[in-house]
């Protein structure tokens, strides 16, 4: 039997930058992986994704040249390319993970793993069974499409994510169930590509976890994009019988049957915790969460958990972090709990949406005295020689002490300028020490600036 210092069960940003730190602390690492090194994220979630939606955002380029004084004459796609592009980049990415695993030494296991007591992991491969052991073991087994009951996937009519991307053929017509990031990228992108796309989404506002300022201006830019958006709606039953897909939705008018080439089931997911050995074990788990501490430790000595499958956000770098945060308190470092009120989130829509703490509603709700500011795009002139002026930037401060309670932004590249405010939060900078810092000029980061200054009656350029 091999013995490790550290097994780490799944490969996905979470377990694959786990056992790269584990490997730096000295750890003798080994990391268990069943299908391809990088997870859903590397292959089918978060990088291939944001290869599909580069593809899109230039044909659309390419489809308004004239806004810039530009000739582009017979503009078309190949969706086939496309996609094939998107699986290139993926397939980069997993080599390049297994290039990081040999520069640091990590054993890899293939095969599909399962926890034995005694700190013991059985692999399951198609050259045999072998079991190994460890002094700790991290469970990072990640997540997959959630399915409805009412909403069966079927991989062909009715798909999920992974088929999403993947398509032989682009569907004419597609109904999108649900309207949190993974639903609105894929909508963005078929729409883009020129499929007549319906978002369907259960509660009142499509990406209802956002802000409700930023959730409204992005309805107005997908309905004028040519999305057709319907709130306050749900599938109750689908008919894949013919040659398309029949759904009938909810609203508060009564039903309606939609008709499309195809349903992509985007209603959020479903961890993956089956089969893996915990109950064999004794880890204690909630509904298909698995409970740790602040340290990622279950209530088995020996076994921890990280990522997707554990109750904090399921974001890739969030995985990361706590990871990170895992193996260091394994190797007996001060680390300070993870901050989940200071999580960034991201969608790579255009446009796109980015935030960090306490929306409006929420800081009202837990009692602050706040401070509101907000800047347009449309009065940036980065913005506007871009050609990209819809969003803005919105900004909440405690009223007292000046603390950046939440910031939420809508517009082209502000999935990289989120992180001023995430780093701002963390150093507990105040609102005038960021009217203080200067921002260079032209750039779409100014508006940050600018919307600090409009929450304090001191904006310049509205």
């Amino acid at each position: 039997m091999s013995k490790f210092d550290i097994i780490v069960l799944g490969s996905g940003p979470g377990g694959y930058v786990t056992a790269i730190r584990a490997s730096q602390l000295g750890f003798k690492t080994a990391i268990v992986e069943k299908e391809s090194l990088g997870g859903v994220c590397l292959n089918w979630g978060c990088i291939p994704t944001k290869a599909l939606l580069k593809s899109a955002q230039v044909f659309e380029y390419l489809k308004h040249a004239g806004d810039y004084g530009l000739n582009a004459e017979n503009v078309g796609h190949d969706f086939g390319a496309v996609v094939k592009r998107s699986r290139g980049v993926a397939d980069g990415m997993s080599k390049g993970v297994q290039f990081l695993m040999k520069k640091n030494k990590i054993e890899v296991i293939n095969g599909f793993g399962t926890l034995k007591k005694g700190k013991k992991i059985e692999v399951k491969s198609d050259s045999g069974t072998t079991e190994y052991s460890a002094d700790h073991i991290i469970i990072a087994t990640g997540a997959r499409s959630r399915e409805l009951p009412s909403l069966p996937q079927d991989g062909k009519k009715v798909i999920g994510y992974r088929e999403a991307m993947s398509l032989d053929k682009q569907p004419k017509k597609m109904i999108v169930v649900g309207s949190g990031a993974i639903g609105i990228e894929f909508a963005y992108f078929y729409n883009s590509m020129g499929t007549e796309v319906t978002v369907v989404e259960f509660m009142p506002n499509i990406v209802p976890v956002e802000d409700e300022d930023v959730s409204k201006q992005l309805e107005r830019s997908f309905k004028k994009a040519g999305v057709k958006i319907m709130t306050s709606a749900e599938v109750t039953k689908v008919d894949t019988s013919g040659d398309g897909v029949k759904a009938t939705v909810k609203t508060s008018k009564g039903e309606e049957v939609l008709e499309a080439d195809v349903v992509l089931s985007a209603v959020g997911i479903k961890t993956n915790i089956e089969n893996i050995g915990l109950e064999d074990v004794g880890i204690a788990v909630d509904r298909d969460k698995i409970l740790v501490n602040d340290y990622y430790q279950t209530n088995i000595p020996g076994y921890y958990a990280i990522g997707d499958v554990t109750p904090g956000q399921a974001l890739a770098h969030v995985a990361s972090a706590e990871g990170i945060l895992c193996v260091e308190k394994i190797a007996g470092m001060h680390v300070e709990a993870l901050d989940y009120g200071n999580i960034p989130g991201c969608t790579y829509c255009i446009p796109e949406v980015a935030s960090v703490g306490l929306t409006e509603k929420q800081a009202k709700e837990k009692g602050y005295d706040i401070k509101v500011g907000k800047f347009p795009f449309s009065a940036s002139g980065k913005a506007k020689a871009s050609g990209n002026a819809d969003g803005f930037v919105k900004v909440i401060f405690d009223a007292k002490y000046g603390e950046w309670l939440g910031c939420h932004m809508i517009g082209v590249g502000v999935t990289d300028m989120i992180a001023e405010a995430v780093v701002a939060r963390k150093l507990e900078t105040t609102g005038h020490e960021v009217l203080k810092a200067v921002h260079p000029h032209p750039t779409m980061s100014e508006a940050v600036m600018e919307a600090v200054a409009d929450a304090y009656d001191e904006v310049i350029h509205l």
